[in-house]
């Protein structure tokens, strides 16, 4: 028995040396050797770092959850420290990079494998990164990775194949985040609360405009993220980060928002609702923003640039950890002693800055191939012009922050997705009353193109009532002094842009569900009048102004249905309650 344990011990201390070890395995990743012209399929990527974490104990690979594909999501973590639980890590200044939520913009996911083994393998690097680690999801869109061709991506300049856009119940995963209707979406919430990332970077691949420009960068909407989080990412973190990469000799430039038309006129930010990957970050702190290489640049530039960005960006976060820490913890505060929160934004045409733009002369031709004109540009004449650029949003709608929302039982899915995301709550244990403002749809419009599986409304406007209210057991008290603030108010208020009445989370309240025979009502109606004077005042000057309701005795009739006891209160009543 003895011999054994000491047996044991050697295998042990030899496989735990191994690990320490330089590698003898080769980590040419698929790009280098193709000459940046491949990329990983999503099984060499995983088995990539599988192949790291077994060579390098600061490297861990986890399966965190489930994808609409089958097959998991994975988490690839770099620490110092070889210490891999976020809960032990929380002093610690977080990196989340996303890669391959589009993947035949697979730019991100050769870079990000380069980048982690460069900084693995540097023991100089692994001294800076004391404080600082890097996470970094090698493969979100799995479902889309695995559908591999070579021809979805007919404006982009290679890899020779790649993934495609939708995911396996071919969802645009990048306007899924808030409403979460795949399991890759809900998969990555649970990511993204566990780690908790400081600052958080998505990479993709632009379409639209061509400019000189191999790499665009979409930082989130700075009044959108708001107070000292908001002025640190305009002024601080992009120009600094913009600075980086010129030293590398790297031209960025905010991304082009152009479509169909030439960037001299000048272009707007990208105003990143919480559908997409940085909207949804910014409802929890994190300074988030998204890399746009060009589609039209060889692969290899692109990559090696979606490269140095994550490098200058892991320099900026290492100098600023402890600004970044300290604004985070300080956001909540400041959202909640300003007492109003904005729910939209318009776009303010008044407040522009000018870029120093790079871009090709472009104009209308004969089309070889329609009767009409097309756009072209001509890369024999590069430019570098002034141009406006619009990245100042101001607030069109806001609300007064309530102390608490009540959500009535019954809406699963919405408290699915509360529980997602962390949102605390109580659940009443007895019939409770509570003085509330009531909640009744005025008014909406609804999209007439499916958009990623639904019919979404905008426009929504909303009519409150307070009244004195009995809530049963069973139903939610949502507090809103809490880290999720932001979120509850986003998708429980039915006006902001992305709510989750506006994701048709609620649309069973907009459909009657009981009415009235008009011979039998007719005589209800009748002694309804009778007893009700005031009411039949109203209809009969009502019938005396307005000619067409005077011409429709079935709107007439209606209209005393609507201001009887009969008619039901369900209907368009949000089961949203706010408490002040």
């Amino acid at each position: 028995m003895k011999k054994f344990f000491y047996v044991f011990l050697l295998i042990a201390s030899f496989s735990c040396t191994e690990k320490k070890q330089p590698s003898s395995n080769d980590f040419t990743t698929k790009f280098e050797k193709s000459e940046g012209t491949e990329t990983t399929t999503y099984e060499e990527t995983i088995a990539y770092y599988q192949q790291l974490e077994a060579t390098y104990p600061e490297i861990s690979i986890q399966e965190i959850g489930e994808t609409d594909s089958g097959k998991p999501l994975h988490l690839v973590i770099l620490s110092s420290t070889k210490e891999f639980n976020f809960k032990k890590l929380a002093s610690k200044t977080i990196i989340l990079i996303n890669n391959g939520i589009h993947p035949g913009e697979s730019d991100g996911i050769d870079a990000s494998m380069l980048f982690l083994r460069d900084l693995v393998q540097d023991s100089a690097k692994i001294k800076k990164l004391e404080n600082v680690v890097i996470a970094v999801i090698p493969v979100y869109n799995v479902g889309g990775s695995l559908n591999r061709n070579s021809t979805t991506r007919v404006n982009q300049n290679g890899p020779k194949e790649y993934g495609f856009r939708g995911n396996a119940q071919n969802y645009d995963l990048n306007r899924d985040f808030i409403k979460a209707d795949t399991k890759n979406a809900r998969t990555f919430a649970k990511i993204f609360h566990l780690v908790d990332p400081d600052v958080f970077i998505d990479n993709h691949v632009s379409n639209g405009a061509d400019y000189q420009y191999a790499i665009t960068h979409l930082f989130t909407q700075h009044n959108k993220l708001g107070n000292d989080l908001g002025i640190f990412i305009e002024d601080k973190m992009r120009p600094e980060m913009e600075a980086s990469l010129l030293k590398k000799d790297i031209i960025i430039t905010p991304y082009v928002n152009v479509w169909g038309t030439t960037p001299e006129a000048g272009f707007s930010q990208f105003f990143d609702s919480p559908r997409y990957s940085t909207g949804y970050t910014t409802l929890f702190n994190t300074l988030g923003m998204m890399i746009e290489t060009h589609m039209l640049k060889p692969y290899k530039q692109r990559v090696e640039q979606t490269y140095a960005f994550m490098e200058s960006l892991l320099n900026f976060t290492i100098e600023n950890r402890i600004e970044i820490k300290t604004l985070r913890n300080n956001a909540v505060a400041q959202f909640l002693a300003k007492q109003t929160y904005p729910i939209t934004y318009e776009l303010d045409n008044s407040n522009f800055s000018i870029i120093d733009f790079k871009g090709f002369e472009g104009s209308y031709i004969e089309s070889k191939v329609t009767s009409g004109k097309r756009l072209f540009y001509d890369r024999s004449k590069p430019y570098t012009k002034p141009v406006n650029y619009y990245n100042q949003f101001v607030v069109s709608k806001e609300i007064k922050i309530p102390k608490a929302y009540i959500l009535k039982q019954g809406w699963w899915k919405v408290l699915e997705r509360l529980n997602d995301n962390h949102i605390e709550y109580t659940v009443f244990k007895n019939d409770t009353t509570i003085t509330v403002a009531e909640q009744h749809i005025k008014a909406y419009e609804t999209s007439k193109i499916v958009y990623e599986g639904h019919y979404p409304h905008f426009n929504t406007s909303v009519k409150t009532s307070t009244k004195l209210m009995q809530f049963n057991s069973g139903d939610i008290y949502i507090p809103v002094n809490q880290e999720g603030v932001r979120y509850i108010i986003e998708t429980l208020e039915a006006s902001a842009t992305d709510s989750f009445f506006n994701w048709n989370f609620f649309d069973t309240i907009l459909q009657q569900k009981e009415g009235y025979s008009a011979y039998v009502f007719e005589d209800i109606a009748e002694q309804f009048l009778i007893e009700n004077p005031f009411i039949r005042d109203s209809l009969s000057l009502k019938i005396k102004t307005d000619k067409a309701f005077a011409e429709n005795p079935r709107a007439q009739l209606d209209f005393v249905y609507k201001h009887s006891p009969y008619y039901e209160t369900a209907y368009l009543k949000l089961p949203i309650y706010k408490v002040y």
